[in-house]
C-alpha cells in the first residue's frame, strides 16, 4: 500500500505532476495560435467557448508548431534543465549544450512536442477534474446542486445511487493522480533517448575531456618546472653555504652571503610563480594566454646564478629576437635541466649552451655522469617527459642521456 501511496502521491510523483504542468503552461501560446488558426477556417466559437471540436483542433494545429520551435539552439537546454530537475533521471543521462546534427535537433523536436502535449492534456485535467469531482462529492450534502444541471445528471430519481457520488468523486481524483503518474513515468523513460547524448555531442565531451586533461598536464608541468627547481636550489646553495660555514673559513664567508643571495632571489621569484599557477586554479582557467605568462630567456641569467656558481651559462645569438612562446617553453626546459642537475650530479659543474639561430633554437645541457647512477624515484620522476612535450608541442625534438662521458640535455625548437 506504501508503494502504491508514493508512486502516486509521493515527492517524485509530484515533481513529474509539476513538470507536465510546466509542459502545458508552455503549450499555451501554441494553443491560442491554433485557436485562432481553427476560428478563421472552421467558423467555431472563440477559445474559451467551450466547444470540444474547436479546443482539439487547436491543440493538433499547437503541436506541429511547437515541434518547429524546438529546432531553436535554446530548446534543448531549457528542456534537459527542465527535466533534470524534476523528471527524476539521473543527470548523466542528458547532453549538455544545443543540439548538434539533424538527429539531436529531431530527438529534441520530438521531446518537446511530447512534453508540451502531455503536459497540456494532464494541465487541462488537472485544472477541470477536481472541482467537478469536488462537486460531485457534495451532492448528497447540497439541495442547491441536487436541483442544479449536476444533480439531474446524477440521478436525483434514485435517491440510493445518489451515495454512490462520493467513491465516485474519489475514484476521479484517484484517476487523475495515477494518469499524471503514468504520463510522467513515460516521460522520465523517455528523456534519456531524447534528449541524451548523440554522436555529435559525445564527439564534443571528448574534446572537452581533451582540452581539460590539457590545461591539467600543463599547470603540472608549470608547478613542476618551476618549484621543483627552486627547492632542488634552494637545497644545494643552503647546504654549500652550512659546510663553508662549518669549515669556519672566515675567507669564504662571501660566497656564504652569495649563496644566500641566491636562496632569496629564487625563493622570491617561485613564489610569484607559485602565486600565479594558484590564480589559474582558483579561477579555473584553463591554458591559452592566462597560461603563457610565465617567464622567459630574459631571465635566464638570474636562473643561473640561482642555480650555483658552477653553472657555466653561454649564449650565442641575439635571445630577444626569439618568439614569446618559444622564450618561455625554452625558460622551463633550461631550468628542468639544471634541476636535474642538481638532484643528481651533485653540484659538479654544468654547461648551458644557448645558440639562436635562423629557423631553431638549440639548448644543450652537460653535467659531469654521478659515479653512483641515481636512485629512481618510485613514480619515475616527470621532467624529462615535460621536457619532451614542451618541445614536441612547438614542433622539436628533445634527447636526453649520457654521452661521450656526460649527461646530456639537447632540445631544438623551430622558431
Amino acid at each position: 500500500m506504501r508503494r502504491w501511496t508514493g508512486a502516486l502521491f509521493g515527492q517524485r510523483a509530484r515533481r513529474r505532476w509539476l513538470h507536465l504542468i510546466l509542459g502545458g503552461a508552455l503549450f499555451m501560446p501554441y494553443w491560442m495560435v491554433g485557436s485562432l488558426v481553427v476560428g478563421a477556417f472552421l467558423d467555431t466559437p472563440g477559445m474559451f467557448s467551450g466547444d470540444l471540436a474547436g479546443q482539439f483542433g487547436a491543440y493538433a494545429v499547437g503541436l506541429p508548431l511547437a515541434a518547429v520551435t524546438a529546432l531553436f539552439p535554446l530548446a534543448r537546454p531549457m528542456s534537459v534543465a527542465a527535466a533534470r530537475a524534476l523528471c527524476g533521471v539521473p543527470a548523466d543521462g542528458f547532453a549538455d549544450g544545443p543540439a548538434r546534427g539533424r538527429d539531436a535537433r529531431a530527438r529534441t523536436a520530438g521531446w518537446f512536442t511530447l512534453h508540451l502535449g502531455a503536459g497540456a492534456l494532464v494541465s487541462g485535467a488537472t485544472l477541470a477534474l477536481p472541482p467537478f469531482a469536488l462537486s460531485v462529492l457534495a451532492l448528497p450534502f447540497s439541495s442547491a446542486l441536487r436541483r442544479s444541471e449536476l444533480g439531474r445528471f446524477w440521478g436525483l430519481d434514485r435517491p440510493w445511487w445518489l451515495w454512490a457520488a462520493i467513491p465516485a468523486a474519489l475514484l476521479m481524483l484517484l484517476a487523475l493522480a495515477a494518469g499524471a503518474a503514468a504520463v510522467g513515468a513515460l516521460l522520465a523513460r523517455e528523456a534519456p533517448r531524447l534528449l541524451g547524448p548523440g554522436p555529435a555531442d559525445r564527439l564534443a565531451a571528448a574534446e572537452r575531456r581533451a582540452a581539460e586533461a590539457e590545461a591539467r598536464n600543463r599547470l603540472a608541468r608549470e608547478l613542476h618546472d618551476s618549484v621543483g627547481h627552486a627547492l632542488s636550489a634552494v637545497t644545494l646553495q643552503a647546504g654549500a653555504a652550512r659546510r663553508v660555514l662549518a669549515a669556519g673559513d672566515a675567507a669564504d664567508l662571501e660566497f656564504v652571503q652569495e649563496a644566500l643571495t641566491a636562496i632569496e632571489e629564487t625563493t622570491r621569484r617561485t613564489v610569484g610563480e607559485l602565486d600565479r599557477a594558484l590564480g589559474l586554479l582558483r579561477r579555473g582557467e584553463e591554458t591559452g594566454e592566462a597560461m603563457g605568462v610565465g617567464p622567459g630567456l630574459d631571465n635566464l641569467d638570474a636562473l643561473a646564478r640561482g642555480a650555483g656558481p658552477r653553472v657555466a651559462l653561454t649564449v650565442t645569438g641575439a635571445l630577444d629576437s626569439v618568439p614569446e612562446t618559444v622564450s618561455r617553453e625554452a625558460y622551463r626546459i633550461v631550468q628542468e635541466g639544471l634541476t636535474n642537475a642538481a638532484r643528481h650530479a651533485g653540484g659538479a659543474p654544468v654547461t648551458v649552451r644557448l645558440t639562436a639561430r635562423t629557423e631553431e633554437l638549440e639548448i644543450v645541457m652537460e653535467n659531469p655522469l654521478p659515479e653512483r647512477p641515481p636512485v629512481a624515484r618510485p613514480d619515475g620522476g616527470r621532467g624529462l617527459l615535460g621536457v619532451a612535450e614542451r618541445a614536441r608541442l612547438l614542433g622539436g625534438t628533445a634527447e636526453a642521456g649520457p654521452a661521450d662521458g656526460v649527461w646530456r640535455l639537447a632540445a631544438r625548437i623551430p622558431r
